[in-house]
């Protein structure tokens, strides 16, 4: 049986960065990485966006080159997944039957992407943006004529992948069931603005609309039919519906979980000398009230990853580091500092039409969060403003004549 000091299963931005943070602490014990994909970590933002636009090599996407893992003595076991995990035992075994001996576990496996329940959805030509396969199987049906893709689901992952689309030239349409898009992670002010710029770049925006199945010619996807017998021709359909975090070893081991894998303040699990870390891992977060929540986000990623590292070094801090999101979409730069869980305000600063503009969010007067479409400067001092629990005057937050640093 393999065995390592640290295992750190999931080769993506939390794993990386574990394996890289233990090192730079000084961890001198052996530490292996088990992946499920064949490829050394990459950032996978890029996929749905510079990537996909072919504006990024593949090369350029990786966190480290390949010869640095090995220049650590970071062992890396790539195109093998976990099936069990033994907490007894600190054994885990894998999907090939053989066992893997652990000292410490660090659990970055991410989620899997959300499939459709309707019918038609195990039709060739239906793909995620959760991988460089799937960008790369997408890409190769583009490069060979596909020109009609459906995109479901009008969160970031739906609206970037729709914006790149539709700047080569395909002929997008983009479905949403909520009534808006970005229903779940922000407020109406920003959904319209997006929903104008992408029906002005020629996509076919709906929302509120039901998909009842994907029909094809018996072996790849043709159309999307919606609930009121409407047939939408697709070439290609993209699914980005959210994702399912990948834990079931975990829970299936005993660990405390339901949306993920519950972790305290220093992302550790219930499991002893177990690990969970990114976009798996429920905490409570104190820019959330509190509130046990997964944060989907590299910036989580990495920074529990590092909150990891120093304490299985000895040097224990609890996480507590700041949220921070973005998205890039056309010519549109989006920043988002906090989460706005639970607000009960917004105000705008500027004015959309101009296209740079920010949207304030607040709870009883408390600024919680920001969303910052081509303001960096709004960006960079209003998560001052988050930090301090600021409570600003309304009319100062609006007034986009003001430094928000001044409403400290």
């Amino acid at each position: 049986m393999e065995k390592a000091d640290v295992v750190i299963v999931g080769a993506g931005h939390g794993g990386a960065q574990c394996a890289i943070a233990l090192r730079q602490a000084g961890f001198e014990g052996t530490v292996a990485v088990i992946g499920r994909e064949p490829e050394y970590p990459y950032e996978r933002p890029p996929l749905s966006k510079e990537y996909f636009a072919r504006e990024k090599t593949f090369d350029r996407l990786y966190i480290r080159p390949p010869t640095f893992w090995a220049d650590k003595d970071i062992t890396f076991h790539l195109n093998r997944e976990v099936t069990s995990v033994d907490p007894a035992a600190h054994s885990l075994t894998l999907r090939d039957g053989e066992t893997f001996g652990y000292g410490k576990l660090v659990w970055a496996t991410g989620g899997d992407p959300r499939r459709l329940s309707c019918p038609g959805a195990e039709l060739a030509g239906v793909y995620a943006v959760r991988t460089r396969q799937d960008c790369d199987l997408l890409m190769a049906e583009v490069d060979a004529g596909t020109r009609d893709i459906v995109v479901i689901g009008g969160g970031y992952i739906g609206l970037e992948a729709a914006a790149v689309l539709s700047k080569m030239g395909c002929k997008v349409s983009l479905l949403e069931a909520l009534p808006r898009v970005l229903a779940r992670v922000a407020g109406e002010e920003l959904s319209a603005f997006y929903e104008k710029e992408h029906r002005d770049h020629g996509v076919d925006l709906r929302t509120g609309v039901a998909v009842e199945e994907l029909v094809g010619d018996g072996y790849k996807v043709t159309g999307v039919k919606l609930s009121d017998g409407e047939v939408i021709p697709a070439q290609a359909v993209i699914v980005g519906i959210g994702v399912v975090p990948a834990v079931a070893p975990l829970i299936a081991a005993g660990a405390a979980g339901g949306n993920g894998v519950d972790v305290d303040e220093l992302c550790r699990t219930s499991l002893p000398d177990v690990y969970a870390i990114g976009d798996c891992a429920a905490f409570a977060c104190a820019f959330a009230g509190g509130q046990v929540m997964r944060v989907e986000s590299v910036q989580n990623a990495n920074d529990m990853a590092t909150c990891v590292a120093r304490d299985i070094c000895g040097e224990a801090k609890p996480y507590h580091a700041f949220p921070w999101f973005w998205s890039n979409q056309f010519d549109l730069r989006l920043q988002t500092a906090g989460i706005n869980v639970g607000y009960d305000a917004t105000v705008v600063r500027g004015d959309p039409a101009e296209r740079s503009f920010s949207v304030v969010y607040l709870r009883e007067g408390k600024v919680l969060a920001l969303d910052c479409v081509n303001a960096t400067k709004d960006y960079v001092q209003g998560r001052k403003l988050v930090e301090a629990g600021a409570s600003p005057a309304l009319s100062d937050l609006a007034d986009a004549s003001k430094l928000l640093k001044e409403l400290l």
